[in-house]
């Protein structure tokens, strides 16, 4: 008997991507078969990088995971975009109690448009529970921040954020 593979899809914006991003991508990578990071396109929000700038990123900081392809999508609900690729699941990161409120809430959506897509959450390490993508962009800029803004990141995306700065003026 031929036993399918264990697809899962960890999705984001990834504007920049984050430490906290790379662990639950490796996490993903270990748990699922294949897992596919999948950059969410949303036209009314505001990003820093472009799709293909945060495509090359999420491509830089998977390239020792061989299981793990980098993607994106638009225009459809997560599970949607997750049954379109024969993904079971879907892997979310859980970082405080009002994610926990907000992914329950989600999991009784998602259920409602495919009661066949799994959702998988994931607690991260205190150390990198905290910082989001939004958060490292507020921390760009004052002076010191490439030495702050280094403990969040992965070397790629801090290499991209000093780009963005120093074009703004910021150094």
């Amino acid at each position: 008997m031929h036993k399918s593979k264990r697809r899962g899809v960890y999705a984001g914006s990834f504007d920049p991507p984050t430490n906290g991003h790379l662990w639950m991508i490796r996490e993903g990578a270990r748990l699922f078969d294949e897992l596919v990071v999948a950059i969410g396109v949303n036209p009314e929000k505001r990003t820093m990088f472009t799709i293909e700038e945060r495509r090359a990123m999420l491509s830089e900081i998977t390239k020792d995971l061989a299981n793990v392809i980098v993607a994106s999508f638009e225009n459809k609900y997560l599970v949607t975009y997750a049954k379109s690729i024969d993904a079971g699941y879907i892997l979310r990161g859980v970082r405080s109690a009002q994610d926990y409120a907000f992914e329950h809430t989600m999991q009784q959506v998602n259920f409602g448009i495919d009661p066949d897509i799994r959702m998988v959450f994931q607690m991260p390490p205190k150390d990198i529970e905290n910082i989001s993508s939004s958060q490292v962009k507020e921390l760009v800029g004052p002076e010191g921040w490439i030495e702050v803004v280094s403990r969040y990141v992965p070397q790629c995306a801090l290499e991209a954020l000093m780009g963005k700065a120093a074009k703004a003026g910021h150094r």
